[in-house]
């Protein structure tokens, strides 16, 4: 475990990332007083950020995850026949 000054810590973040990322913590410290922790990304999260942001909107109940399952999603009853499709878009073309 390590601590830092704002001031230094500001200076040298990318380093103290770093550190972290490799699993140590860091202590913030403000005037000698700690006022934050820059640690390791917690055991299980996902490494992409949307699959955490997603995570945590879940956890808070802004999301609910969908009913079902991981599958394909059901398919849509098609809008129109392919050949009518074709004929409109010759038609289109045409003009």
């Amino acid at each position: 475990m390590r601590a830092v000054g704002l001031k230094i810590l500001k200076n040298r973040l990318s380093e103290y990332i770093r550190l972290a990322a490799g699993g140590e913590t860091v202590l913030v410290t403000d005037r000698d007083r700690v006022v934050a922790e820059i640690g390791p990304p917690q055991a299980g999260r996902s490494p992409f950020l949307s699959d955490a942001l997603l995570a945590d909107a879940v956890r808070e109940g802004w999301l609910t995850p969908a009913a079902g399952g991981r599958g394909q999603p059901p398919r849509g009853a098609p809008v129109a026949a392919i050949a009518d499709l074709l004929r409109e878009l010759n038609d289109d073309r045409s003009r």
